[in-house]
């Protein structure tokens, strides 16, 4: 049976639903492991790989199908709310710094906008290691989901089908943190699955950002809410790009942050995130 149903974020088109378990559940032991807890008994987490259902009406998401790659250009719609989503990260200080500087284009792309590449190289100065040509491209692939609702309706219904009667714990990494907490919101899953469900962790949520939550018509100033019973913990790094480095809680009072350090190689990384204490304290207290 199901305890734990995992919902992955954006790049995964080149791996396997089985590859993608047996990464996240070495990742999650890995955390348990460090509290002197056991692994996961095998077949408790479920991790649908919804990568194909988001791939703008084709089949499956191929490498030389990337539409989200920063070579493609960005259409009107996606310049449009990826630049309101950097305004809304980018220190102001940041961005002064950088409004007298030449264009510096080295790895960005050529055709962006003039003020589209100041506010990704206003975030870069605060993330370095191309953290705003990654927040670009994060974003893209957030915006499909949040304005596509067709495509989005198969996600959920995918990811929904992955819950069983004994579903104690939801963790949502990136993109798949917001298609979580849609889900659960919108109450699409069967009741007799989600009876268990008692917490949804969430991690390197780009839900900290107002345009994301206003694509899922949050209105600013409204707080996040879960039905009731659901606790809900939100773990975050500071040095995470997508996030701009803050968590939720100031958003809600149902929300509680977890801060983590997951390192300076990839602080977005969905298997840091999985061995952190936070997570494994979630997994711990259900199956005590």
């Amino acid at each position: 049976m199901t305890d734990i149903v995992g919902v992955h974020g954006i790049r995964h088109s080149r791996t396997s639903k089985a590859q993608l378990t047996d990464d996240w559940s070495r990742a999650l032991n890995g955390g348990l492991g460090e509290m002197d807890m056991p692994d996961l008994p095998a077949g408790a987490l479920e991790l649908p790989h919804w990568t194909g259902l988001l791939a703008r009406g084709a089949n499956h998401l191929g490498p030389e199908e990337d539409l989200f790659d920063v070579s493609v250009p960005l259409s009107e719609e996606e310049a449009d709310f990826v630049a309101t989503a950097l305004e809304e990260v980018v220190h102001q200080e940041d961005l002064a710094r950088v409004q007298e500087l030449e264009l510096q284009t080295l790895g960005l792309p050529q055709l962006w906008p003039a003020r589209f590449t100041r506010l990704v190289m206003a975030y870069d100065r605060r993330f370095p290691r191309g953290g705003g040509t990654l927040f670009v491209r994060t974003m893209r692939e957030v915006r499909f989901y949040l304005y596509e609702p067709h495509l989005a309706a198969q996600v959920r219904a995918l990811v929904a089908e992955a819950f069983s009667a004994s579903t104690s714990v939801v963790i949502g990494h990136s993109l798949g943190s917001v298609i979580a907490y849609d889900l659960l919101r919108r109450g699409e899953i069967a009741q007799d699955r989600t009876a268990a469900v008692r917490t949804l962790v969430t991690c390197g949520s780009p839900l900290t950002i107002p345009s994301v939550r206003r694509g899922l018509n949050i209105a600013d100033g409204e707080p996040l809410k879960l039905p009731g019973g659901i606790a809900w913990v939100n773990v975050f790094d500071p040095g995470d790009f997508i996030t701009g480095g803050t968590g939720l809680s100031t958003l809600s009072p149902e929300v509680t942050d977890a801060e983590v350090n997951n390192g300076i190689g990839d602080p977005h990384s969905a298997l840091r995130y999985l061995r952190t204490t936070p997570v494994a304290r979630v997994i711990a207290d259900e199956w005590r």
